[in-house]
């Protein structure tokens, strides 16, 4: 069984990092959710070796998103438990997109992701996390204001191809 638990305070220096992901924002305060086959999810994945996390999260985002970010800013951590194996950390970070790039493929999967643009108070009904879901995007809300966004303006969906 596999738990997650989410936290906003500093990640442990003992905690490793598996993944980061971001709550990437378009000027109209609206989040981009990466969507694969139905399933949505936010820009991010695993880092690669000697890699920071902002530096993780830049070199996903145009990957998977084709985006380019701003400085990414810190929310939290989501830590996570498999079958009694030790614990790791999701990161979490709110950004800006600053460019809508071509679209191409992942080079991890060879697939080319859909990208909704979304107000943030229906991605976690999309992402389906439950109230982990809801907590994470709580806090984005706040560092989407220090962003000087509003995420709480009701805005239409958009696909951006």
């Amino acid at each position: 069984m596999t738990t997650f638990r989410w936290i906003t305070t500093p990640l442990p220096a003992h905690l490793p990092v598996r993944q980061v992901y971001g709550f990437c924002f378009d000027d109209t305060g609206r989040v981009l959710l990466r969507e694969d086959a139905g399933r949505y999810g936010l820009p991010g994945g695993k880092p690669e070796p000697g890699e920071d996390a902002p530096t993780t999260l830049a070199r996903e985002c145009d990957e998977e998103s084709q985006i380019t970010i701003g400085p990414p800013r810190y929310l939290g951590y989501q830590e996570v438990t498999e079958d009694g194996q030790p614990p790791y950390a999701q990161l979490r970070y709110a950004t800006r997109i600053t460019a809508f790039l071509e679209r191409r493929p992942d080079p991890d999967t060879g697939r080319v992701y859909g990208r909704l643009l979304t107000p943030l108070n229906k991605a976690p009904a999309l992402l389906n996390w439950g109230i982990d879901g809801l907590l994470q995007s709580a806090d984005a809300v706040h560092a989407a204001r220090e962003l000087g966004l509003d995420p709480t303006t009701e805005r239409e969906d958009t696909w951006r191809n």
